[in-house]
């Protein structure tokens, strides 16, 4: 297993559609394990393929809850089935969010309280999974990974801008932007 680089912001794997993963192969299999190396070293709570410059429909999570519950896995060639979200606008201490390809930032996000997503597994056996909470807020963001979103794209006009001034101090939004978890001090 490996740690492998994060993109950021700007680079086109980025932010063009994933395509479908034909075939789980032992390729596939040593992706799924550095993607949990490098999730877990970022340290972060999802990361999808197009993170770590592979345009394929793969992402990872992990998450626990105030109980210490974990929640592991890993969906290929998901799809997602969301109710829609509660409208207004979202509250900056309980629904801000951060993503490990816009790193140190975290801004407040309106996301879908349930969802329900389906895919498979290593194995190629069915994977279907019904969440709300934070959970369902990762499966959402590691899913728009995957069409090419990043949650920034998503934030309201006065964050997004903020979003945009960011990127640009600090040089992003051109290809080949990244960072190494355990390397560089970028607070994720």
């Amino acid at each position: 297993m490996a740690v492998l680089p994060i993109r950021i912001m700007g680079d086109p794997v980025l932010h063009s559609p994933a395509s479908p993963v034909a075939e789980v192969t032992d390729e596939i299999r040593t992706l799924v394990a550095d993607m949990f190396e490098t999730m877990d070293a970022a340290p972060g709570v999802g990361l999808a393929a197009p993170q770590v410059g592979v345009g394929l429909r793969i992402y990872t999570y992990t998450y626990q809850d105030d109980d210490g519950a974990p929640w592991r896995g890993v969906i290929i060639n998901p799809e997602l089935w969301m109710t829609p979200p509660v409208p207004g606008d979202p509250d900056e201490d309980d629904e801000s969010e951060g993503c490990l390809s816009f790193p140190g930032e975290r801004f407040p996000l309106r996301r879908s309280d349930r969802v329900i997503v389906t895919g498979t597994d290593l194995e190629g056996e069915a994977v279907r999974i019904q969440v709300d909470g934070w959970r369902a807020r990762i499966m959402q963001h590691e899913f728009d990974h995957l069409d090419g979103i990043l949650y920034v794209d998503r934030l309201g006009d006065n964050d997004w801008k903020t979003a945009q001034k960011i990127a640009k101090k600090r040089g992003w939004n051109r290809p080949g932007a990244s960072w190494m978890p355990g390397v560089d001090d970028l607070d994720a």
